[in-house]
């Protein structure tokens, strides 16, 4: 029987999120497992490993079925993905300098711009959104300390 891989980018995607599955649960055979009322340091990276990789052999399995959407893989854009790591990088450059909260709403609204259908006023309603989830999530509910910046 021959396999025929009908939706490329869910069977790649699939064997990438093996992949990764593979190498957490690999590198938490160094840490001690445990037990599940008694978890060890390895024990997360180990549950996260057996999911990822169950989740992309699900993914996988769904591209080669016959029902699945025919797809081919697309060229990158480049474009859009230097926005991105710009945002990142961004962010990176300006948290000791503003603080988190003002440093996630320029991730959010400059990772936006990759966008082909940007708009500024969405993208700052949703930058606005994640400094209220990052500061009711992280710094009120779990009390983390994060950078406050030099204008803060």
């Amino acid at each position: 029987m021959r396999l025929i891989i009908r939706h490329q980018p869910d069977f790649w995607a699939g064997i990438l999120f093996m992949g990764v599955g593979l190498a957490f649960g690999l590198g938490a055979q160094r840490y001690p497992i445990g037990q599940a009322s008694r978890m060890g340091a390895g024990y997360f990276p180990a549950l996260l490993g057996l999911c990822l990789v169950l989740l992309g052999l699900a993914l996988a399995v769904q591209a080669c079925r016959p029902s699945a959407s025919p797809a081919s893989i697309r060229r990158p854009d480049w474009r859009a993905a230097g926005v991105v790591l710009g945002a990142v990088c961004l962010f990176a450059a300006l948290l000791p300098v503003l603080g988190v909260l003002p440093s996630v709403f320029v991730l959010v609204f400059v990772g936006s711009m990759a966008g082909h259908d940007f708009d500024w006023r969405v993208a700052s309603l949703v930058g606005l959104g994640m400094m209220a989830f990052v500061w009711l999530v992280f710094i009120q509910g779990l009390g983390l300390v994060f950078p406050t910046g030099v204008l803060g």
